[in-house]
């Protein structure tokens, strides 16, 4: 009961913190405009690729996020304090964006140059562009430094459950990203602009809140340490 608790704190946390970071929805319009009218099979072909690429990509950030960590030597404190403040910032500013097509709109002007060429160079533009920093960009990067900072456990089991409920959000919010991307086309359409900003918005309210948690956390164990000494 307690592995499986261990399992779901930490599953719950790197989803809430991650999903607005890679916002599937929001980068779909940015992938719908890079590649813009091909068949649906060069869209699932492109999705199921990009979703691969992305999981393994934040593998690689979990684990390898302890060992960068320790060669700058930026202890977990650190870390959980600046990067909270990160993610609660951009939980504040998604939370007082005006205009719900604002934030695809500059992901889009970002990306229009790689619209010219199409159809010969996607297959070459699965990791760069599509995969970073569309999908998971540097937000993204730092929201995993932080989560794995965060649900770091002494206990060795431990930490491996709680790494492994990391993961788990990785996979299936990847998963979201291939549906969300092969249907582009589709979803963007029949979703209102209206709505999905509403989603958004209560999403980025709960980012703001993790981002502050998480942030004193680190605070605390920093106080402790100097009221300690």
């Amino acid at each position: 009961m307690e592995i499986a608790l261990l399992l779901w704190n930490s599953f719950l946390i790197a989803f809430s913190v991650l999903l607005p970071l890679i916002n599937p929805l929001g980068s779909a319009l940015v992938f719908l405009g890079l590649v813009g009218d091909a068949p649906p099979q060069v869209y699932h072909a492109l999705a199921r690729r990009i979703a691969i690429n992305n999981v393994i990509f934040l593998a690689i950030i979990e684990l390898l996020g302890a060992g960068i960590l320790r060669f700058f030597g930026i202890s977990l404190p650190i870390v959980q304090l600046s990067g909270g403040i990160v993610i609660a910032g951009m939980g504040w500013s998604v939370l007082n964006e005006r205009d719900a097509r604002a934030d695809s709109r500059n992901k889009q002007q970002e990306s229009d140059t790689a619209d010219e060429t199409r159809q010969r160079d996607l297959e070459q533009k699965v990791f760069y562009p599509f995969t970073f920093p569309i999908t998971s960009g540097p937000g993204t990067l730092v929201g995993v430094l932080t989560v794995t900072a965060h649900i770091s456990e002494k206990v060795l089991s431990r930490n491996l459950i709680a790494h492994l409920g990391v993961f788990l959000a990785m996979v299936i919010l990847s998963i979201l990203v291939y549906f969300c991307y092969a249907n582009a086309p589709r979803i963007t359409k029949a979703i209102p602009p209206n709505t999905a900003h509403g989603i958004l918005r209560v999403i980025a309210f709960i980012l703001l809140c993790i981002g502050v948690q998480i942030a004193w956390n680190g605070l605390s164990q920093l106080l402790h340490t100097v009221l300690k000494g």
